[in-house]
C-alpha cells in the first residue's frame, strides 16, 4: 500500500505524485503557542498548505482498529482515513540550493516504535500543558511497518505507560503467552532446559501491526508522518548545531543524472532532531562518529547478531496461539554464538528464525543457509510440514547492551531506540526499551522547548529508568558467550539465578565483529545442502517473499570506498564473505570477459539488513539509504 494524494476530487499513488512535483505535507499541523519564539511561522492562521495546493493527505499508517475515533474522518474508496476539515499555520518554504525547506518543532527520523513513541508522548505532553508544537516523523519505507516483519513477543510494560487504554482501543495485541519452552538442539534431539526469558504478561504479536496502529494513534494527535521518504543527511548550522535532515533526491539515474522525473530532497527543519532509524542507521553512525557519543562515556563498541525470518501458515492442528520457542546450539557450531525462536501468533501463522552473532570466525559460514538447516531439525520438520511460508526477511539486532550505549544526546538532538542499542539481549527484547527510550527524549525535547531546559535531562532520565536498570542487569549475558557455548550457558546461569545481575564486574566484548572473521586459510570451506523446496528455499525464492523493491534505475545505495578491496584482499584473502553473509545474494563474484571474478552488487535485492555495513572485514562497504519507499514491503499479517 502506498499512501494516496486527492487532486482535484482523485485519487493517486505516492508514485504518481513524485511525478507531479508535488510536495508531500499534511493537513494536520500546529501553530507556534502564545510566548513560544519561532519566527519560522507566519503568524496569521490559514488553510494548510495541502489545501492551498488542492490536496488533502490521507492517512498513511494502514491499521484501523473498529473503536478508534472516527469523528472529523472519512472513509475513501480504498480503505483508507481522511481528514476533514483541518486547519493549521502555513508552513515556511526557503530554497536552499534550490531545494525546499520546511522548517518544525520536532523532526523525528524513523517511524519505528521509539520513533511513534516519541512523537505521541510529545503530543500529549502538549495537550497537558496546552502548548502548541509541530511534530513531523519521515520513514524510509513505503508505508509505516514496511520494513519491520511480523513476529515478536512484546513486552507492554512501556505500552502501558504510554497509552494506558490501549486495551480498549483495541490495539493488534490480543495472543497472550500460552507457553515458553526453551530447548537445547543437537542434530537429531531437542533437549528441554529452564526457560530464562520470564514471558508471563507478554503478547506474541505483529509488530508491523502495533507499529501501524501507532501511527493512528500519533496522527490523531495531530503528528504528521511521511512514509517513503529517506533521510538521506544530516544539516547542520554555521555552529556545528544539527538542525535537521535532508531527504533523497527522487529521479535520479544511476549514471547520476536527473530524470524526467527528478525531484529534489526536502529539507526538514527541526529545533530538536531525533533519530529513531533503528539497528545500524547510516546518520546515527555518522552523528556518534561526528560528536564521538562512544568516546564521551568510554562505551565498548557496539556488537551485533543478524535475525533471518519467515512467517508460516501451518495446519491448525499444529497451531498453539501464544506458544514460544527459544533454541541454541544446532545447526550453529560451538564457538558461534546464536539461536533459533519460533512463535505462535493467530490465524495459524508462526515466525520462525535464527539469530547468528555476527563475531562468528569462519568466512565460510552462511547464516542463510545455518536457518534453513535449522527447519530440517526433526523437532521443527514435523511442525512446519504441510504448511506454507508467507513472508520472509532479515534485520541486524544490536547486541552490545549496556557496555556499548553511547552518550546518546548531540547538539540540537538525540538518537533513541535501537539506534543507540537498547536491546535486552537474555529477554531477546527491544522495543519496550526502544519505546521507553522514545518516551523520556519526548519528555526532555519538551523541556527544552517549553521549559528552557536542555537535552542531557533525556540522558539523566535515561539512566534514572528501568531501561537503565533492565540493561545493567542484562549486561554480562551476552559477553560471556565469548569464551564459547558451553562456558557461555554456565556463565549466563549463574548471572541469572544466582547472582541475578548484581555481579562485582562487567565483561568486555570482544574484537569488533569485522575484526572476528578469520582469513579463509584457518578454516574449511562448509557445503550446505540444496533446498527441498518444501521447508528449505533458494534465496530468490525467499526474496520474492520479501516484497523486496527498488528502482533499478538509481545510484547504488551500498558503496565501496575502495572498489579495488574486494578483488585485492576479501577474495583472496577472505574467499569473498559478502556473498555468504548476506542474506539476499547481493554481493555476488562473477567471471568477467577474461573469466577474473569481480565483485556485483545487486542493491535492487537490498533488505536494508545492514549486515555488509557490520560484517565486511575492512570496513569497506557503506551502507545508505536509497530512494524513499525502495526495500523490503511486509505487508500487514
Amino acid at each position: 500500500m502506498h499512501r494516496f494524494l486527492s487532486i482535484s476530487s482523485k485519487s493517486t499513488s505516492l508514485k504518481n505524485q513524485k511525478q507531479l512535483h508535488l510536495p508531500l505535507v499534511s493537513s494536520v499541523s500546529s501553530a507556534t503557542p502564545k510566548g513560544q519564539s519561532c519566527s519560522h511561522y507566519f503568524n496569521q492562521k490559514s488553510p494548510s498548505l495541502g489545501s492551498r495546493l488542492g490536496f488533502d493527505r490521507f492517512i498513511s499508517s494502514g491499521y484501523f482498529p473498529n473503536r478508534v475515533n472516527l469523528r472529523g474522518h472519512e472513509r475513501n474508496g480504498n480503505g483508507f482515513l481522511r481528514l476533514k476539515g483541518l486547519v493549521g499555520e502555513i508552513r515556511n518554504y526557503s530554497s536552499e540550493t534550490d531545494r525546499e525547506s520546511i522548517d518544525y518543532d520536532v523532526v523525528i527520523v524513523g517511524a519505528g516504535p521509539a520513533g511513534l513513541s516519541a512523537a505521541i508522548r510529545f503530543k500529549q505532553l502538549c495537550r497537558e500543558k496546552n502548548a502548541d508544537f509541530s511534530v513531523c516523523v519521515v520513514e524510509k519505507g513505503a508505508e509505516v511497518g514496511a520494513h519491520i516483519l511480523s513476529g515478536n513477543v512484546f513486552e507492554p510494560r512501556a505500552l502501558n505507560e504510554l497509552l494506558p487504554q490501549w486495551k480498549d482501543e483495541e490495539a493488534p495485541i490480543n495472543v497472550p503467552v500460552s507457553s515458553d519452552k526453551f530447548w537445547f538442539l543437537t542434530k537429531d534431539r531437542a533437549i528441554s532446559l529452564p526457560s530464562p526469558f520470564d514471558n508471563k504478561g507478554n503478547y506474541v504479536i505483529s509488530l508491523s501491526q502495533l507499529v501501524r496502529w501507532m501511527g493512528v494513534k500519533a496522527e490523531e494527535l495531530g503528528v504528521e508522518i511521511y512514509p517513503g521518504f529517506a533521510a538521506s543527511e544530516i544539516l547542520y548550522d554555521e555552529d556545528n548545531n544539527v538542525v535537521g535532515i535532508g531527504t533523497n533526491d527522487m529521479g535520479v539515474a544511476k549514471d547520476g543524472s536527473r530524470k524526467e522525473n527528478f525531484q529534489r530532497g526536502v529539507a526538514l527543519k527541526g529545533r530538536i532532531t531525533l533519530l529513531a532509524e533503528g539497528c545500524r542507521g547510516s546518520l546515527s553512525q555518522k552523528i556518534m562518529k561526528e560528536y564521538k557519543l562512544r568516546e564521551k562515556v568510554q562505551a565498548q563498541h557496539q556488537t551485533y547478531a543478524l535475525g533471518i525470518k519467515e512467517v508460516w501458515e501451518i495446519d491448525e492442528k499444529k497451531h498453539k496461539p501464544g506458544a514460544v520457542l527459544h533454541t541454541l546450539g544446532w545447526p550453529l557450531d560451538s564457538k558461534t554464538y546464536g539461536g533459533s525462536f519460533l512463535y505462535h501468533m493467530k490465524d495459524r501463522q508462526i515466525s520462525i528464525g535464527l539469530v547468528v552473532a555476527l563475531n562468528y570466525h569462519s568466512p565460510f559460514l552462511n547464516p542463510y543457509e545455518e536457518f534453513q538447516k535449522l527447519k530440517h531439525h526433526p523437532s521443527i520438520k514435523s511442525l512446519l510440514e504441510g504448511g506454507s511460508v508467507l513472508q520472509y526477511g532479515a534485520r541486524t539486532l544490536n547486541e552490545g547492551g549496556f557496555q556499548s550505549v553511547p552518550y546518546p544526546v548531540f547538539p540540537g538532538g538525540a538518537i533513541i531506540g535501537c539506534s543507540a542499542g537498547f536491546l535486552n539481549v537474555p529477554k531477546i527484547k527491544g522495543s519496550h526499551t526502544a519505546m521507553k527510550s522514545g518516551m523520556l527524549a519526548a519528555e526532555a525535547t519538551f523541556g527544552v522547548l517549553h521549559g528552557g531546559s536542555n537535552m542531557e535531562a533525556y540522558w539523566d532520565a535515561l539512566r534514572s529508568s528501568w531501561v537503565w536498570e533492565e540493561l545493567h542487569r542484562a549486561r554480562n549475558y551476552r559477553p560471556a558467550f565469548e569464551y564459547g557455548l558451553f562456558p557461555g550457558i554456565a556463565l549466563s546461569a549463574l548471572e541469572h539465578y544466582v547472582l541475578k545481575g548484581k555481579s562485582p564486574f562487567t565483561f568486555k566484548h570482544g574484537k569488533p565483529d569485522h575484526e572476528a572473521t578469520n582469513v579463509a586459510k584457518l578454516h574449511s570451506s562448509i557445503q550446505y545442502p540444496k533446498p527441498d523446496g518444501v521447508l528449505s528455499f533458494d534465496v530468490p525464492t525467499s526474496l520474492h517473499r520479501s516484497n523486496t523493491n527498488h528502482n533499478h534505475d538509481q545510484p547504488a545505495h551500498l558503496r565501496l570506498r575502495d572498489p579495488d578491496i574486494p578483488e585485492t584482499v576479501n577474495l583472496p584473502e577472505y574467499a569473498g564473505p559478502e556473498s555468504r553473509y548476506c542474506p539476499a545474494r547481493v554481493y555476488e563474484y562473477v567471471p568477467d570477459e577474461k573469466n577474473q571474478l569481480k565483485l556485483q552488487i545487486n542493491a535492487q535485492n537490498c533488505l536494508h539488513c545492514k549486515a555488509c555495513d557490520i560484517k565486511d572485514p575492512k570496513q569497506n562497504i557503506e551502507w545508505t539509504v536509497p530512494e524513499g519507499g525502495g526495500g523490503p514491503g511486509y505487508s500487514v499479517m
